[in-house]
């Protein structure tokens, strides 16, 4: 299951990175970048945190 959230998070990340490029290489249109922006968005910060979790220093201390 981790390993399917980290997929779609870096499919949310592509989505908020390349629709700037291709605006400013005029390939899609100012309003097509704004949709890919906010679904890019909602999927990076809706399955990120999900898999970044970091060990806490009682967790750390117990192990």
């Amino acid at each position: 299951m981790k390993k399917v959230l980290i997929v779609i998070s870096f499919i949310g990340l592509v989505l908020t990175i390349v629709p700037s490029i291709l605006v400013f290489k005029q390939v899609i249109a100012i309003e097509t970048h704004f949709h890919l922006m906010v679904a890019g968005m909602f999927l990076w910060f809706g399955t990120s945190p999900f898999w970044m979790k970091t060990k806490s220093l009682d967790d750390e201390e117990k192990a």
